[in-house]
């Protein structure tokens, strides 16, 4: 047990939570200490991570092998501004991604967040045109369930009725929302409204193969590769945000693989680091970054964030590579998607879920009707999970090296406070 007064009630006062009502929502626990996928709390209990920090700790947390790669770097240069100087960590880190992501990516934008990740691809399409004299061009094609970031560009692509961000309709900038072409009817409407707005639209953004925060909402490759030719059809600028989905969390190293088709721009983030520093990365292909290349400055792309590609960051996240290539995290992932596959089938019984699915690191039981969450939440804390219910889904998404009987205690909470609904 660890004496938090003097922070934990003081420090509450002044902090404004994310995604929560502060009012009435259940206070936030205090974690003293993480490790593997325990979090250890204030109060002494240890809680099993069944969602590794928002998805980021693939590798668990606390991995010595990134430990002392930020602690060399420390020591080293713990930041640099990217304005005019570099360093060998973002240097090295932005020729390894190259290298790792199919499709032939070639320059590497860096960042410190998925939003503003998936901001710079946007950024980066709309100037495309601009920069190619094609002033109209500059809404996006994006699709019902979606969810991009919480900044205002990337608000505007996220699904405007079923998303968090409806509270702000008619201030976003309008764009088109289409549902996914999954069959023949949607392909037909998905193909007229591109047919309609092609000549306004500068590209289109879609998280392969999983819709995450927006529903843990999944589909197929053929789905993919239906939008891939209508962007070439149309000669579209099409982005792939792979924050949630990169580095194995579907099965493959990116879901782009699995997909059997390259975007022209792809935005990686969450897991780049292990979970253990904010970075992201926006990649793009030499026909997206030929435009930019002039002798006119007006051409540049004109983003930089303070903290861009800072040192400790890009460490951990070679470190991290570092690990992707020597452990077998994709053979963990595979065996994690089997013991997700058989521990929440119990739930499928159930006449108040709707569904349960499975991809990869990726385990969703979804119910028929939303439910009060923060009793959810309660009742997997007495349990000794932390699991976080949004909306009617309750998911899992753990580091890829739990143990095996952490990953058991983690299904069977799901099933067990599943069936406790009425």
């Amino acid at each position: 047990m660890v004496d938090a007064t003097d922070w934990y009630e003081p420090g509450l006062a002044h902090i404004w939570r994310p995604y929560c009502q502060i009012k009435t929502a259940d206070a936030p626990l205090p974690v003293v200490a993480t490790e593997g996928s325990r979090i250890t709390l204030a109060d002494g209990r240890v809680l099993i991570d069944g969602i590794a920090s928002w998805w980021t700790a693939c590798h668990g947390y606390n991995h010595p092998v990134i430990a002392e790669a930020l602690r060399k770097q420390l020591a080293q240069m713990p930041h640099v501004m990217f304005g005019g100087l570099v360093h060998e960590q973002a240097l090295r880190l932005a020729t390894r991604l190259c290298a790792l992501v199919p499709g032939g990516f070639e320059r590497v934008f860096f960042s410190d967040s998925g939003s503003i990740a998936v901001e710079v691809a946007l950024k980066m399409a709309v100037q495309f045109w601009l920069n190619k004299g094609f002033a109209k061009r500059h809404k996006f094609l994006a699709f019902k369930g979606a969810y991009h970031g919480d900044t205002f560009a990337t608000m505007a692509v996220c699904d405007p009725q079923e998303g968090m961000h409806s509270r702000f309709a008619g201030v976003l900038p309008q764009n088109i929302i289409a549902d996914l072409p999954r069959d023949a009817e949607t392909r037909v409407l998905f193909d007229a409204l591109l047919t309609h707005h092609a000549d306004d639209i500068a590209g289109i953004i879609v998280e392969p193969l999983v819709q995450g925060a927006g529903g843990m909402i999944f589909h197929d490759a053929e789905v993919l590769q239906h939008i891939r030719a209508a962007a070439d059809r149309y000669g579209l600028i099409l982005i792939f945000d792979e924050i949630f989905t990169g580095f194995g969390r579907t099965g493959t190293l990116f879901a782009t693989e699995a997909a059997g088709v390259s975007p022209d721009i792809i935005c990686l983030s969450k897991a780049l680091t292990g979970g253990t520093m904010a970075l992201a990365a926006t990649l793009a292909r030499p026909h997206i970054f030929d435009a930019f290349w002039s002798d006119d400055p007006g051409f540049a792309l004109m983003h930089g964030p303070t903290f861009m590609a800072n040192p400790l960051a890009c460490a951990a996240a070679n470190a991290s590579l570092d690990l992707f290539e020597s452990a077998p995290r994709l053979a963990e992932v595979k065996a994690i998607e089997a013991a997700l596959t058989e521990g929440l089938a119990p739930c499928r019984d159930l006449a108040h879920v709707s569904d349960v699915r499975v991809k990869g690191a990726i385990g969703v039981v979804e119910l028929a009707m939303p439910f009060d969450l923060e009793k959810l939440k309660r009742r997997f804390l007495e349990l000794g999970v932390f699991i976080r219910p949004f909306g009617r889904i309750i998911y899992l998404t753990p580091a890829f090296t739990i143990e095996p009987e952490d990953l058991r205690r983690l299904t069977r909470a799901v099933v067990k406070v599943t069936s406790e609904m009425v």
